[in-house]
């Protein structure tokens, strides 16, 4: 086994619409002003950028990520990653009921040398770490939603 390699995935149940939730998500250069975690994204190109993590643990982590497949239509959104990160990500976001289930799903192999140097014996704070962070995502999409499309304008 590869202890640098990692699987996520989180279902969240909102109560929104689910293209308010695609509209969001779709932008990640606002994610700084909602999502305390994401520290800075910088865009690049019309579908690069670079993007800066850090939850609780004192590491950030640095990306460039690619959009690979931006649907509105299915409302998915995937991007590969490089950088102390390499592999993807990719945003579910379809109807339940009078809400929507929104699924995230990430695989990627850790490049940062601390945390390969430190994979198994701090894997279960790596993983801490990454639920924390997106528990605040969580939150954070939360406000953002019930701020209304004024939330989703730029901060």
């Amino acid at each position: 086994m590869d202890w640098s390699q990692y699987r996520f995935r989180s279902a969240w149940r909102l109560d929104a619409e689910p293209d308010a939730v695609y509209r969001v998500l779709e932008r990640p250069d606002h994610y700084p002003a909602w999502w305390p975690q994401v520290r800075e994204v910088r865009q690049t190109g019309d579908t690069t950028g670079t993007l800066r993590f850090r939850s609780v643990l004192p590491y950030d982590l640095v990306v460039r990520a690619e959009s690979v497949r931006h649907d509105p239509r299915s409302r998915v959104l995937e991007a590969a990653m490089t950088g102390d990160l390499e592999g993807w990500f990719r945003w579910t976001v379809r109807p339940s009921g009078n809400g929507t289930h929104l699924l995230y799903e990430q695989e990627v192999v850790v490049r940062k040398p601390l945390m390969r140097l430190l994979a198994v014996p701090c894997r279960p704070f790596f993983l801490a770490n990454h639920a924390l962070m997106m528990r605040g995502g969580r939150r954070g999409l939360l406000a953002r939603l019930a701020a209304g499309p004024a939330g989703s304008q730029v901060v």
